[in-house]
C-alpha cells in the first residue's frame, strides 16, 4: 500500500478499536514531502476516508514557529488558528487538528495520538510522573498538562529537544499527562510495536482492573429516573442508560464517587461533560439537576443512581451514547488510576480553559 493508504489503514484500525480511541478522539498523520496529511479536526478516526486528512506545508508549519504570538489564550488561539489555516496546501479547506503542529515537529514519517484509559491510568495518576520515570525514561518524554495548542506544541519542543540533545535521537514514545500517548515512526508497524510496548509495560504495573460486568436493576426505579430525567431535559433528549459493576460501584457513595468528581481529560470534558452528578435515589434528580444547573450554567450529560447505573442525557442519540462511552472511560481511569497513586484530575482552570475554548466547540460540534 502507498502511504495514504497505509495511513487510512492505521487510522481505521486505531480509530475503530475503543481500548485505544473512542469517539472523535485521538489523530494520526503522515508526511508526504513537504506535505504533511493530518486528521481534520472533529473526524473520527474509525470510519476516516482520504478525505478526512487536512494537507499542509511543512514549510509553513516551521514559519510559526518564527513569530510571537500573544500572551492572553484567547488572542494567542486565534492568531495561531489563522496562520494554521494559511500554511494549508493550495486548494486545502478543511480545517486541522488541533494538535497539527505537534504532529509537524517529529520528523518520522507516521504520527499516531490515542487516548488507551490504562496508559491514562498512569498520565491521571498522582505517581505517574514517577511511573513514568521508572518505566519510559529512556526511551520517551513525558509532557506535564498545560493549554492544549499551540502552548503543549511548545512544550512538546523544548522536551523533544532536550531529549535529543540528550539521547542523540528525536524521541518516537511520548506520554502526556492528563491526555494520552503519541508514538513516531517510518512503519505503521513500528508504530504497533511501540503502542503495545507502552501498553504491556503499564498493565504490568496494574494492580486492579474495571469490572464492565453487565449488572441488573429494580426495573421500576429505572422507569422512574428516566421519567425524572425526561421531565427535567430539554424536549426531545436522548437517554442511554447503562449498569455494570464499576459503574454500580462509583455510584455507591460519595467516597466511591470522589475520583469522578473532576476531569481526568478533555475527550471527557467535550463528549461527557466537565462535572457528572450523582444521587443516592430518583427522587433526588429534580434537586441535584437544579443545584447543577444553577452552579454551572448549563445541565449535566451523566447522572448517576445508587444502585441502578448511568444515565446519559444528550440532544440526540450519537451524543448520548458519546457521553455515555466517555464517561466509562473516565471510570476505567480512575480504577486504574488507582496502580498509580490514585487520581490526579485538571485543574479547575485548565477545565475552564477547555470549556470555553473555540477549538474545542468546533470540534465537538463537527463530531456529532
Amino acid at each position: 500500500m502507498g502511504g495514504m493508504d497505509e495511513l487510512i489503514s492505521l487510522s481505521r484500525r486505531y480509530g475503530g478499536n475503543p481500548d485505544w480511541l473512542l469517539a472523535g478522539g485521538g489523530n494520526t498523520s503522515w508526511k508526504e514531502g513537504d506535505i504533511l496529511h493530518v486528521k481534520a479536526s472533529g473526524g473520527s478516526l474509525g470510519s476516516i476516508e482520504a478525505g478526512g486528512f487536512c494537507s499542509m506545508s511543512r514549510k509553513g508549519l516551521g514559519a510559526i514557529w518564527q513569530r510571537t504570538y500573544p500572551e492572553a489564550s484567547e488572542a494567542r488561539e486565534a492568531a495561531v488558528l489563522a496562520d494554521l489555516l494559511a500554511a494549508r496546501s493550495p486548494g486545502e479547506t478543511r480545517r486541522p487538528s488541533v494538535e497539527t503542529l505537534m504532529h509537524g515537529l517529529f520528523p518520522q514519517a507516521y504520527v499516531l495520538h490515542t487516548h488507551p484509559s490504562i496508559v491514562n491510568g498512569l498520565t491521571c495518576g498522582l505517581a505517574g510522573p514517577a511511573a513514568f520515570q521508572r518505566l519510559f525514561s529512556d526511551m520517551a518524554i513525558w509532557v506535564p498538562f498545560v493549554e492544549p495548542g499551540y502552548i503543549l506544541s511548545r512544550v512538546v519542543k523544548e522536551a523533544a529537544e532536550a531529549f535529543q540533545a540528550r539521547r542523540g535521537a528525536f524521541p518516537q514514545v511520548m506520554l502526556m499527562e492528563n491526555h494520552g500517548l503519541l508514538v513516531a515512526a517510518d512503519t505503521p508497524a513500528e508504530l504497533d510495536r511501540l503502542s503495545d510496548l507502552v501498553v504491556g509495560r503499564i498493565s504490568a504495573e496494574v494492580k486492579r482492573r474495571p469490572d464492565l460486568q453487565a449488572r441488573a436493576a429494580d426495573a421500576s426505579a429505572i422507569k422512574a429516573a428516566f421519567d425524572g430525567l425526561s421531565a427535567l431535559a430539554a424536549p426531545g433528549q436522548a437517554i442511554h442508560f447503562r449498569s455494570d459493576g464499576e459503574i454500580l460501584l462509583r455510584a455507591s457513595s460519595p467516597e466511591a464517587f470522589a475520583p469522578l468528581e473532576a476531569a481526568f481529560t478533555p475527550d471527557h470534558i467535550v463528549y461527557a461533560g466537565h462535572e457528572f452528578l450523582r444521587v443516592e435515589s430518583p427522587a433526588e434528580l429534580a434537586g441535584a439537576w437544579q443545584a447543577y444547573l444553577k452552579r454551572n450554567g448549563n445541565a449535566p450529560r451523566i447522572a448517576l443512581v445508587k444502585d441502578l447505573g448511568a444515565f446519559a442525557i444528550a440532544k440526540d442519540g450519537t451524543t448520548a451514547r458519546n457521553a455515555m462511552l466517555l464517561f466509562v472511560d473516565a471510570a476505567k481511569v480512575a480504577c486504574f488510576a488507582e496502580s498509580f497513586g490514585g487520581p490526579r484530575h485538571m485543574t479547575g482552570p485548565m477545565i475552564e480553559f477547555i470549556r470555553t475554548w473555540e477549538a474545542e466547540k468546533y470540534r465537538a460540534q463537527v463530531s456529532t
